[in-house]
């Protein structure tokens, strides 16, 4: 089919890395490589991260929780200062938002796809790796469709919520494609027909979607 929307994770692709902040505040403490990564997933989907961004807990008890998933699997940190840590890390992409405001100038449906948490200190809402208080909602309007795992109470790579956006969207899930920074994510997008790009850095990425949608997407 013709592809008619594109949908974008947010930590990663259209803000700066999570996982590049988590990597770093990794190495600070002398953590094994890929440790943190390994516990959210070896503890999902019942664990305190997948809880968290599902919106079933606070922060303040994930922060508890999910310093005890890490002992459990034998090492130490701080959840709180590492997250203090993922937020600096969240600044926009310019490249992205324009390839975004390109991309809708053409006529093709733009969302955004997000595993985020609840911030309390504001009642908004904050993605991993994104910005704290108003700057993610600020996001919101590059979008057409804007659909969080906090709110919804589902979280990437469960299906559902790929087929919620593409509902909102109006398409097919073969009318879309799906741009995320994780493998696990991109392979349940693929499995339903989507068309995926893995985010290693912003230029290679929307290069790759260029050539899916023969579109301009940068100067």
């Amino acid at each position: 089919m013709t592809i008619r929307a594109i949908i974008f994770d947010l930590g990663g692709v259209v803000l700066g890395s999570p996982l590049h902040a988590i990597a770093a505040y990794e190495r600070e403490i002398g953590l094994p490589e890929n440790f943190v990564n390994h516990v959210v997933a070896d503890t999902a989907p019942s664990g305190a991260w997948s809880r968290l961004e599902r919106g079933e807990i606070s922060m303040e008890t994930f922060y508890t929780d999910f310093e005890a998933d890490c002992q459990a699997a034998g090492q130490t940190l701080s959840a709180r200062t590492m997250f203090e840590r993922m937020a600096l890390e969240s600044l926009p992409r310019p490249i992205m938002i324009e390839a975004i405001r390109r991309i809708r100038a053409e006529g093709y449906r733009a969302g955004a796809l997000t595993n985020n948490w609840a911030n309390e200190d504001d009642g908004q809402e904050n993605e991993a790796g994104g910005p704290t208080g108003d700057g993610t909602r600020a996001l919101a309007d590059l979008f057409d469709v804007f659909v969080e795992s906090s709110v919804e109470g589902l979280r990437k790579p469960d299906p559902r919520i790929y087929t919620l956006a593409c509902e909102r969207l109006g398409v097919e899930p073969d009318e879309a494609v799906f741009l995320d920074d994780i493998g696990t994510n991109l392979k349940a997008a693929r499995a339903m027909g989507m068309t995926t790009i893995k985010v290693n850095t912003p230029e290679q990425a929307l290069e790759e979607l260029s050539a899916v949608i023969e579109l301009k997407l940068t100067d």
